[in-house]
């Protein structure tokens, strides 16, 4: 969120059609806890924000200048979240104000971490700036809990990127973890989730989706449809930076 040069989270972020950086993400725990913020301005750090929420309220999800004034009461400092460099891309699409988002830069849009501790509890959370010169007013997937993430402490969890608006559609993070229930390995999961938005598309495949997935033993798994999309494991025995397997190839 605070790395200026990845404009798909926090400051530097892609803004909206008007010029506006609106940021989402959400949070979950092992207890089913969980937090979101959408549509939060001025505040580069979302994530935190939404720990917040679920740490300090009795509600799930806070929006727009709600989420901005509950921020600023928890201590957050407000900055101006559109940099030079996404100014200056931002003027120049406006010239043409042509929208396809273009795969892996503009709906490739997330950034997804699950995490699993030493006794076996899940956790996981999410961020992004959403799709590059989306309507004002446009929600993803990614604050969305039971879309861009889901968190079940007796299954595993998963988490997606990508086009929101597929994933919202399928509830596609809640789907793969009830199919790791079903007795899918995460990777079984992930592909089976990927081909469920395939057929809802009915074989278009000119956006992208990636899913990542770790059940309750450890195990993960990634897909995606288009290449482009990596994962990163960390352990302590060190970390890997995976290429996932997708469903057209390179």
């Amino acid at each position: 969120e605070a790395d200026v040069s990845n404009q798909s989270v926090g400051k530097g972020g892609r803004p909206d059609r008007d010029g506006n950086v609106t940021l989402d993400a959400c949070i979950m725990d092992h207890q089913g806890n969980c937090g979101s913020v959408v549509y939060l301005q001025n505040i580069p750090h979302p994530i935190s924000v939404a720990r917040k929420v679920m740490e300090e309220t009795p509600h799930v999800m806070l929006a727009g200048k709600g989420a901005e004034k509950f921020a600023v009461e928890q201590g957050f400092q407000k900055e101006n979240l559109l940099t030079d460099k996404s100014k200056r891309e931002w003027e120049t699409w406006k010239e043409t104000a042509e929208y396809k988002p273009i795969i892996n830069i503009e709906n490739h849009d997330t950034i997804g971490m699950l995490a699993i501790d030493q006794e076996g509890n899940l956790s996981g959370a999410c961020t992004t700036s959403g799709m590059a010169y989306k309507m004002a007013g446009r929600v993803g997937d990614s604050p969305i809990i039971g879309a861009g993430l889901f968190v079940d402490n007796e299954v595993g969890a998963a988490t997606a990127t990508g086009m929101g608006e597929e994933v919202v559609r399928t509830v596609g993070s809640f789907l793969i973890v009830e199919l790791m229930r079903q007795g899918k390995s995460p990777q079984e999961a992930c592909e089976e989730g990927v081909r469920r938005i395939i057929e809802k598309n009915k074989g278009k495949l000119d956006f992208q989706i990636g899913f990542i997935a770790i059940n309750k033993q450890g195990q993960v798994g990634a897909y995606c449809i288009q290449p482009g999309f990596t994962y990163r494991t960390y352990s302590s025995e060190g970390h890997t930076n995976t290429p996932s397997e997708s469903h057209v190839q390179a």
